[in-house]
């Protein structure tokens, strides 16, 4: 959600900075925005409402030139999209980016208002501006001034200011919302992570929580709650093609066949001599992971659903008891923590707001240790927990997630062996595992199948998804994959429950997707099969074509169970995933930035 980027440097840095919103184009946005401060000392600002294109064609009509400069993309909060609500923000001699949201904003604004302020926009952030402006009154530097408001604001938020009078510096402060300084060669940057900054940078500081920054040309300074601190400098080694399509039309669609080679690396990185390695959740694994009797999970959205089916499989296979929440539920609720229990955050980013907000209260609340999944090495959620599974799946563009998904669920299924191997026990040999690739290959070739079947879906407002036992939080996933790109309403239910309200919808004009592997509750699932294809009702099957009745009107994809059946939802998911894909292209949504959403969700 929003992105920033920064540059101070002896070349005119408007072309960086244009080139950094596009990366971060993915995050989810309505209007971007630039300003400079030109040889003449005066600020220069350009904002556009939609997309980084029309930023760019405005410059491109009037060029604009300057040595330092911040740029940003707004996903609107306070005030509805529009150019006056774009950011920067001027006021006086100061210029503002920001992040996240103020939730104090309304009392402040009123307190400025009593003293005179106008205010020319409906955002938060110019709340901000304005505060530094008058603290510069009396101020005798831009830090004095920041460190000053900054105890004023509530909420969680990253900032990046400049002043028309110090024009060889930036400032930067995050509180809740993630900054990345680029380290460059007498140049340097500031973004909302590093992807941004990859064009002209490899070497990264992270922020830490409470962190203010200046930067010059020459020099970093940091300083976390007024005191001097050093922050280590990291390099990057992420190849720069991740961010390009290469010959897809979509990053979705390229995400999507990228799985099997995220299984491959994942099981590289975390299986050794047949079976999993405890050390590869941590130094301490081998010492906690033994202990555990109870494991709490919170995530939010796909990483929810994740978290969802690894319950099955702790109880099923482990013998562990689990219980799982959504984020923003748990952190505002009291709750009893069991003896020995293991706190698992899941978030693709490690910066999603609610799951941090609820680790961090997991570490007051007495668990033994807290375990974290995630995609970003260097993220908050992976420097602050006890333990961490890294998903090894590449920078994932789309907002929809596909590949981290997979990466999640595997992680999780990974995690469930090493807990059982503990107790002697073997569930899966991990030669099973080493066969998910190729499987998941013969997936992938039913593409153009699913395609056609795409074409039924693609004037259709409603859909239901229906599994059991650990494919109803699958059908969970997939009834969202298809909310999220296509807009169609699609909603999931455990199959059992079809009797308890929902085949009150079921008609000859709404798609029922039923999930079917060869399991133990398959009996069971073909029942809710006759009982839909009685009322008349649109059905498709995914799963294998065998002992159809003749009266069942349904239209089947067969799925390859070819393996062991605790592993079907690692396979079946990739047949959901392209479904929601095109039927996405078919209705002509944005696929890999659909509307509303943002991939890094930092605020509430």
């Amino acid at each position: 959600m929003c992105g920033i980027v920064g540059a101070i440097a002896e070349r005119n840095i408007v072309p960086i900075l244009v080139e950094g919103l596009r990366r971060l184009e993915y995050r989810g946005y309505d209007s971007a925005g630039l300003a400079i401060i030109d040889g003449e000392h005066l600020f220069k600002r350009v904002r556009t409402l939609g997309k980084v294109q029309e930023l760019a064609n405005r410059l491109q009509e009037h060029p604009l030139s300057g040595k330092i400069g911040i740029a940003h993309t707004r996903w609107a909060t306070h005030g509805k999209p529009s150019e006056a609500n774009a950011h920067p923000h001027i006021v006086g001699d100061i210029v503002v980016v920001h992040n996240g949201i103020i939730e104090n904003y309304a009392e402040l604004k009123i307190a400025l208002q009593k003293k005179g302020v106008t205010f020319q926009s409906e955002t938060d952030t110019e709340v901000i501006a304005h505060l530094l402006e008058q603290e510069m009154k009396t101020a005798k530097h831009p830090l004095d001034a920041i460190n000053a408001v900054v105890p004023l604001l509530k909420g969680a938020y990253a900032l990046v200011i400049m002043h028309r009078l110090h024009k060889d510096r930036i400032f930067a402060v995050r509180k809740g919302s993630p900054l990345v300084i680029g380290v460059g060669i007498e140049e340097n940057f500031v973004g909302s992570d590093s992807l941004s900054l990859l064009p002209v940078t490899r070497r990264f500081i992270y922020l830490e929580e409470g962190d203010t920054a200046e930067l010059s040309r020459f020099e970093i300074k940091i300083f976390n709650h007024g005191k001097a601190v050093e922050r280590p400098i990291e390099e990057l080694n992420l190849n720069d093609d991740a961010a390009l399509k290469g010959h897809y039309k979509h990053f979705m669609l390229k995400e999507i066949f990228e799985q099997p080679r995220v299984v491959a690396n994942i099981l590289s990185q975390y299986v050794e001599h047949e079976r999993v390695s405890l050390e590869s959740f941590g130094e301490r694994a081998p010492h906690i992971l033994p202990k555990i009797k109870h494991i709490k999970i919170v995530a939010c959205g796909t990483s929810y659903h994740a978290g969802l089916m690894a319950k099955y499989w702790l109880e099923d296979l482990a013998g562990i008891s689990c219980d799982v929440e959504i984020a923003s539920e748990y952190r505002y609720r009291k709750s009893v923590v069991p003896t020995d229990s293991l706190f698992i955050a899941i978030s693709q980013s490690g910066e999603t707001a609610d799951t941090l907000a609820a680790l961090r209260l997991a570490k007051e609340q007495g668990y033994l240790a807290s375990l974290s999944i995630c995609n970003v090495p260097t993220s908050t959620m992976v420097r602050e927990a006890d333990l961490c599974f890294l998903m090894c799946a590449g920078l994932e563009v789309g907002v929809a997630s596909t590949k981290a998904f997979t990466a999640e669920i595997l992680g999780l299924f990974l995690l469930t062996l090493a807990l059982a191997e503990i107790k002697g026990q073997r569930p899966v040999k991990i030669t099973e595992l080493q066969h998910l690739p190729s499987i998941m290959n013969q997936i992938l070739n039913l593409d153009k199948e699913i395609e056609k079947l795409a074409e039924k879906f693609k004037d259709k407002e409603h859909a239901l998804f229906l599994g059991r036992h650990v494919y109803y939080p699958l059908a969970m996933e997939a009834a969202l994959k298809m909310k999220e790109i296509s807009y169609i309403h699609a909603e999931a239910y455990a199959a059992g429950e079809l009797k308890h309200g929902p085949l009150a919808l079921v008609d000859d004009k709404m798609p029922v997707i039923v999930f079917l592997p060869p399991d133990a509750l398959e009996e069971k699932t073909r029942s809710n099969i006759e009982e839909i294809a009685t009322r008349g009702g649109e059905l498709y099957v995914f799963g294998q074509v065998d002992q159809i009745p003749e009266h069942v009107h349904a239209k089947w994809i067969h799925i390859p169970f070819n393996t062991n059946p605790v592993l079907y939802p690692l396979i079946a998911i990739i047949a959901m995933q392209l479904l929601a894909y095109h039927v996405a292209v078919l209705k002509g949504t944005d696929v890999d930035q659909p509307r509303n959403l943002a991939k890094s969700v930092t605020v509430e």
